[in-house]
């Protein structure tokens, strides 16, 4: 008599709501702990990095949100945010689709292309101040200009990912550009374009910042030259503290939102 022995696959389990959870939290903890450790433990008494420490600048969010300056420039940053990258998605999206539709067209704009997206958006701002003067301008040019490039890299890779199979065949039947751009090619581009505008979202979130140290008087990057210069560095913690969290959930919320 043969036996015949079953072997079982075990898969592994998939990590509980518990552990989704405390693993984040122990992260979080371990990055204060060393934050704290820095600060507090290594940093001499004299040591400007003691104002830097988490009992310092976790409290001074508080005083700056009583302030009510807090609320402004944040409300003031992401208005910036959504300007520049409203520019560069428009721009970006147009210009993928003409590029993306023609071989002829993408190898000329290539170099062209390469080159002003390898170039800081940042050595732009002499150009953006002078051009557009002082103000909420400069910075919307500067967010759009850090932005742009991957809409339009990913809308371009989108555009030459459609099966040319499936546009002769709207052709064959009929179908006008407008109706095969509509059926066809934008439903493909879709989930590049979406990748494009979640990349340009992290970076222009990144490029946002020190744009509003240029001139301007509002914002979060004013907001730190300005307790610098008030020598108020728990206040400087805070607003990077403030930043990192923001960009947190924006991240977040795009990685949700804009999901393919």
């Amino acid at each position: 008599m043969s036996t015949v022995v079953a072997s079982r696959t075990t898969r592994p389990a998939s990590p509980g709501l518990r552990t989704a959870f405390v693993a984040p939290v122990a992260g979080t903890a371990a990055a204060v702990g060393v934050w704290w450790l820095i600060t507090t433990v290594l940093a001499g008494p004299e040591s400007l990095l003691r104002a830097f420490a988490p009992q310092s600048a976790i409290p001074a969010v508080g005083a700056l949100a009583t302030d009510g300056v807090l609320v402004t420039d944040i409300a003031t940053s992401l208005w910036r945010l959504v300007l520049g990258l409203l520019v560069a998605g428009v721009l970006g999206v147009v210009t993928g689709l003409a590029v993306g539709s023609s071989a002829l067209l993408e190898q000329g704009t290539r170099p062209v292309f390469q080159f002003l997206r390898m170039i800081s958006p940042l050595a732009w701002a002499p150009v953006a101040i002078g051009v557009f003067g002082i103000g909420h301008r400069p910075v919307v040019f500067l967010v759009a200009a850090a932005a742009i490039w991957p809409i339009v890299l990913n809308v371009v890779a989108g555009v030459r990912a459609v099966d040319p199979k499936l546009t002769l065949v709207a052709r064959s039947l009929g179908a006008t550009r407008r109706e095969t751009l509509t059926t066809i090619v934008l439903p493909t581009v879709r989930p590049h374009l979406l990748t494009g505008i979640r990349l340009a979202l992290g970076i222009g979130w990144v490029v946002l910042v020190p744009a509003e140290m240029l001139g301007v008087t509002s914002g979060l990057g004013y907001e730190i030259l300005n307790s610098r210069d008030q020598l108020a560095y728990d206040k400087v913690m805070a607003v990077i503290l403030v930043i990192g969290a923001l960009g947190y959930g924006l991240d977040s919320a795009a990685r949700r939102l804009l999901a393919p």
